[in-house]
């Protein structure tokens, strides 16, 4: 698997033309295609149990398979990128390397992925994005884009960089940029997320701005 990644081509962004907010029977027609088209570039099986990030929405989607959750998110504030002490979230294809914090108290802060004992509401300073809650550590699974090093010999692996997605402190900026390169849900939703998927769900982060015409919706 790793050597067919390696091999696989990295497609250019697009760029965007508008902005949808539509319901998840809709949006599978659109983003499932393109998980679907980059999973086969990629020589990857198709999976019916999978994460869709998209930044330009602000949404992270779970497909499980005729079913699908809708999360509002914040990715980066700096945008889109894989490469370390960017603090970009690193789009592609990824995996679900590991979960932590099973069992925790929601609002639960975290350190080093280590509980603290105090949920953020009694947390004794006002800190920037605190991890609380769970944690899903992701991995890259595309050698030189998201995972190992680029071809400038810049490390560009998503799970060095230490980006999960995780739950947030600062619900109220939910939908908006607001990370420093995770993925960031509220307490809850990351919650009943972390209960849904396993070690090794695929996570696809969409590297354009969606768009799309109603003829591609026909022809998904």
């Amino acid at each position: 698997l790793y050597k067919k990644l390696a091999q696989a081509p990295v497609t250019a962004p697009v760029t965007p033309t508008m902005q949808f907010d539509m319901p998840c029977s809709e949006l599978s027609l659109v983003l499932k295609k393109e998980f679907a088209e980059r999973l086969q570039a990629l020589g990857v099986s198709m999976s019916e149990d999978c994460l869709l990030v998209s930044v330009d929405q602000q949404k992270l989607w779970h497909f499980h398979g005729a079913g699908c959750d809708s999360y509002t998110i914040s990715t980066a504030r700096a945008g889109r990128g894989c490469v370390q002490d960017s603090q970009q979230t690193p789009t592609g294809l990824h995996q679900v390397s590991e979960k932590i914090g099973a069992g925790a108290p929601a609002g639960m802060v975290f350190k080093a992925r280590q509980p603290t004992g105090k949920v953020w509401s009694d947390w004794p300073t006002a800190e920037d994005n605190l991890i609380t809650s769970r944690i899903l550590w992701l991995a890259g699974l595309e050698p030189v884009h998201n995972a190992g090093a680029n071809a400038a010999g810049q490390v560009v692996d998503t799970k060095q960089r230490y980006v999960y997605v995780h739950g947030t402190n600062q619900h109220a900026n939910l939908g908006q940029p607001n990370s420093h390169g995770c993925v960031l849900l509220a307490d809850t939703d990351v919650i009943a997320l972390f209960d849904r998927v396993s070690v090794g769900t695929l996570v696809y982060i969409a590297r354009a701005y969606l768009s799309f015409s109603s003829a591609a919706l026909r022809q998904a």
